[in-house]
């Protein structure tokens, strides 16, 4: 029953207050309609404590959108003397708590201040929840605001935020209003299952015995498309906290398998949140190890293999070299090409001017060949201007190309390109394409690349003469991203323009390469930072170029070099132009870092790629069978 009232809290006259139900101060939406306002007998069984404060439930709502639990913060010497299981009521202030250093987070409903405590009674005992059983997570949006052809992924985003709309919880339709529904809650997840490295916090991320959207063989949720070509954003994922009882979670990787656990619904860190009441033991881990590529190179000169990896801020004295040299040797079986991003100055990320790279590549070809002997690789990279190509001060991280030369050669004819100047496509004195620069810098003095590393072009032969052109990139970062589960709807996507903007520059570079040779074999690959289902991003690719994935009839859900939170998903690209698809392509995923059994066993954040395609032309013999194109030819795909 609700009555009118005064309080006086430090001190002085506070406002008009109520008594309520735990169900109506946390009503039906994202924000309670009493915050604000000081609530006498607020009444429920304690379900877990920790050393802030505790948490309340009260008798389950009748309305399914309504939590009837409660966090109450605040370690009084009442609160303190409270257990587990004993019915108690308390008055508050009710609050939406959001940490002031993360605007971007949505707030957690508390009830601060807490005084009053009465205890009535003890030995009560709350059944958790058993989420995929009495309550389902959906795998559709995050949320209602999250409107736009690509989802969660639209642009621009930040359009809405959550807190200011606070629409009416719909939580078996949208991942954000089913947790909030539960906020709270002490709930089981049957059969967890680990979807990534634990975060620097400790938190890991997981699913439970419920459906799920884009599940890989790994047990891992890719990043795919769903209804309406809209991409999955697993709100059906939960993190894991830090448990309530001072135990520490288990080491996890994708796949990992934990015994059932009970914890308490929160938000914290921009994410909604289970907080163990104890550490889950593993029931198992996955016991299937990468394998090397079975995609290996052929005596045929047209056909060439292509290896891709981004190998970390590598420096000459970086502890992983000879775990990458030992990746691109025996993983990727030494492909004929390797476009390498992240590639730091010969001081590592010592800020002292120095820009070179020639010690690093050096150390880690050396390294290769001790790897796997009789395999030489030389290299090229073009220094950057001291600190104007992002990443770490001093490091001067950049792209570089290894290749074998009894394979591939750069066409001389033309000079090296340097920080500053930008390679073009010409003709040459025989009316053949060429490059101005090569290698080269694509465009380098363009705002697109303003604080990021700038693409590096090259023109290639193989040992019969035949031409062919690459293009290397590195695209800004994600950061200053908002959190999935956060307030800005849909969420922000870090430096999004930017990558939009820098896909156009390379764009314009490969149509102007096409426009003088339509028919030259061009390949574009390196860490594009942004999924292909950002499809506004990659927008200037459409009928230009061609992802190796979908020509190669890669599964959706094995199309990933990185896992972050909830996702695997892949940032790292290979695409072709069209007289290179249609003779057809292969490509692998190796997955050497992501199923590593722990973070510090990785090489390197990111997974490296192999694909083998055909650069011209054969009319080679091999085992009395004469090969042409035609044998290859696919059919394109209509666009990303």
């Amino acid at each position: 029953m609700l009555y009118s009232g005064l309080a006086v809290l430090a001190g002085g006259l506070f406002a008009l207050t109520n008594a309520a139900t735990i169900a109506q101060i946390k009503g039906d939406s994202f924000l309670s309609p009493l915050a604000g306002q000081v609530v006498y007998n607020v009444t429920g069984i304690v379900t877990a404590k920790d050393r802030y404060g505790l948490w309340l439930t009260d008798e389950p709502s009748r309305d399914g959108h309504v939590s009837s639990s409660l966090r109450v913060f605040g370690s009084t010497v009442a609160v303190r003397n409270t257990r587990v299981g004993d019915k108690i009521s308390l008055s508050g202030t009710v609050t939406e708590y959001r940490k002031l250093d993360r605007p971007d987070d949505l707030s957690l409903t508390e009830l601060s201040s807490p005084g009053q405590v009465i205890v009535h009674s003890t030995g009560h005992k709350i059944d958790p929840v058993v989420l995929g059983h009495a309550r389902i997570p959906p795998t559709g949006p995050l949320s209602s605001l999250d409107v736009g052809s690509e989802g969660w992924l639209s642009v621009p985003g930040n359009v809405s935020l959550l807190t200011d709309v606070n629409p009416t919880l719909q939580p078996t339709l949208y991942g954000l209003d089913f947790w909030e529904s539960l906020e709270g809650r002490l709930v089981t997840i049957p059969n967890p299952v680990a979807l990534d490295f634990p975060s620097w916090m400790g938190a890991i991320w997981v699913r439970g015995d419920w459906p799920v959207q884009g599940l890989n063989k790994r047990g891992g949720l890719t990043i795919v498309n769903g209804k309406d070509d809209i991409p999955y954003a697993h709100s059906e994922a939960i993190p894991l906290g830090r448990p309530l009882d001072g135990s520490r979670n288990p080491k996890s990787t994708i796949g990992v398998k934990f015994e059932n656990i009970t914890g308490i619904v929160t938000y914290q860190f921009g994410f909604y949140t289970i907080l163990p009441l104890t550490a889950p033991a593993i029931v198992s881990v996955p016991d299937e190890e990468p394998l090397p590529s079975s995609i290996i190179a052929l005596d045929d000169p047209c056909e060439l293999t292509i290896g891709d990896y981004n190998v970390e801020n590598m420096s000459p004295r970086s502890h992983h070299i000879s775990k990458v040299a030992n990746h691109i040797a025996n993983y990727l079986n030494a492909p004929d090409i390797m476009f390498l991003q992240e590639i730091q100055s010969d001081s590592g990320s010592t800020d002292n001017g120095i820009v070179t790279a020639n010690k690093t590549l050096k150390a880690l070809t050396n390294a290769i060949e001790r790897a796997r002997k009789g395999v030489r690789y030389e290299f090229v990279n073009i220094e950057p201007e001291d600190n104007v190509d992002g990443g770490k001060p001093g490091s001067n991280i950049r792209v570089a190309y290894l290749w074998r030369p009894e394979r591939v050669s750069l066409v001389g004819g033309s000079p090296r390109g340097n920080a500053t100047q930008a390679t073009e496509a010409i003709k040459g004195k025989d009316e053949k394409l060429s490059l101005s620069l090569n290698p080269g810098r694509i465009n380098p003095l363009s705002p697109a690349w303003e604080d990021s590393r700038k693409p590096l072009a090259a023109m290639w032969q193989t040992t019969t003469g035949e031409h062919f052109y690459t293009v290397n990139v590195h695209f800004s970062s994600k950061r200053g991203s908002s959190p999935s589960h956060g307030n800005p709807r849909p969420p922000v996507n870090g430096h999004n323009a930017r990558r939009t903007y820098q896909v156009n520059v390379t764009a314009d570079f490969i149509s102007t390469l096409l426009q003088h040779s339509p028919n030259a074999s061009v390949i574009l690959a390196g860490d594009m930072n942004e999924y292909l289902q950002t499809r506004s991003v990659f927008h200037s690719f459409n009928n230009l170029l061609f992802d190796i994935n979908e020509l190669s009839s890669v599964s959706p859900t094995e199309r990933y070099t990185y896992v972050y939170e909830q996702h695997t998903q892949e940032i790292d690209h290979i695409f072709v132009s069209e007289s290179v698809a249609k003779r057809g392509t292969e490509v692998e995923h190796i997955h050497v870092n992501t199923w590593a059994k722990s973070v510090g066993e990785r090489a390197s954040d990111h997974d490296p790629t192999v694909a083998r395609v055909r650069v011209c032309e054969s009319r080679m013999k091999m085992e009395g069978v004469v090969e042409d194109s035609s044998t290859f030819n696919v059919q394109l795909p209509l666009g990303l």
